[in-house]
């Protein structure tokens, strides 16, 4: 996969707890591949959960405790490693022989020092199963404003909507799309965003706030974002203002703005890792990989 990495869980991991890495495979074309299927071979991981989310393309997974499925366009896998597997993801094998465009992100999430030797488990998050809430201009009356956006609840909570991912600390992992507006505003880092529509995604206070902009351009409390890059949100206060602006080029009805949103309660405990294990102490990696040699994942 080709892929770029948005942070790792080295520097400024407990300030993103319990976010630990994000990976973004951008949009890209293979061709038709008759071949050995493309991807990443079986590979270890304990301590963590792993989130891989389906834009473009399908994937298929497979794990040494029974679990594995494929996902495509809209759905989300979700893999807690917990006390060490093994696994292995590529494309499946019916994109390998069609070919076509290949997005994805994935996430790591920490697991709470209680629960980082639990039971491995993989839960699919298809399409189908994943509340859309529209999203409305601020202050806009809802029975008759037009919807600007939606927000899709892979997990945690948004307008009353529960997303179907069972996780081991209070988190919000959302899809979020929005309209593309048809008016000008400048390109500086500080922009002037009268006349405007804005939508409120409000997070407790003290919780880590990301948010990674895979598509289009937002301005997130007046700080501007383009596509590809992620701001990193300050714990203090509730607030979270997003703004949609415009594209260089003329807006049509399907332009969309595309970003992840993520939001958490941080663990407050030591982050140590090595390479696909991530515990809470040195001797801990230690032990990871002494079980791993020894055959117990």
């Amino acid at each position: 996969f080709k892929v770029h990495g948005m942070f790792g869980y080295h520097e400024g991991a407990l300030a993103r707890s319990p976010f630990l890495m994000l990976d973004y495979a951008q949009a890209h074309y293979f061709a038709p591949n008759l071949g050995s299927p493309k991807g990443v071979g079986s590979h270890p991981h304990k301590g963590f959960e792993t989130v891989t989310i389906a834009y473009q393309g399908q994937v298929t997974h497979r794990d040494s405790h029974g679990g594995g499925g494929t996902i495509g366009s809209g759905d989300c896998q979700w893999m807690t490693a917990g006390s060490g597997l093994q696994h292995e993801e590529f494309h499946s094998e019916e994109f390998g022989r069609t070919g076509g465009v290949f997005e994805m992100m994935q996430l790591w999430v920490n697991l709470p020092k209680k629960h980082k030797e639990t039971k491995p488990r993989y839960q699919a998050i298809l399409n189908n199963t994943v509340p859309a809430v529209p999203l409305y201009p601020v202050g806009s009356d809802r029975a008759t404003s037009e919807q600007i956006g939606v927000v899709r609840v892979f997990a945690g909570e948004f307008g009353g909507h529960v997303g179907p991912a069972n996780t081991f600390s209070p988190m919000n992992v959302w899809d979020v799309r929005l309209k593309v507006p048809v008016t000008s505003a400048s390109t500086t880092t500080k922009i002037n965003l009268a006349g405007l529509p804005s939508v409120d995604l409000p997070q407790p206070e003290g919780w880590s706030t990301l948010v990674s902009v895979m598509q289009g351009s937002i301005a997130i409390n007046g700080i501007r974002v383009n596509a590809h890059q992620l701001l990193h949100l300050t714990n203090e206060g509730t607030g979270v203002r997003i703004t949609p602006l415009p594209s260089a080029k003329s807006a049509t009805s399907t332009d969309e703005i595309k970003l992840l949103f993520l939001a958490g309660e941080p663990l407050n405990e030591p982050v140590v890792g090595h390479g696909p294990f991530v515990m809470n102490t040195q001797q801990e990696i230690e032990q990871a990989f002494a079980q791993f040699r020894a055959g117990r994942f």
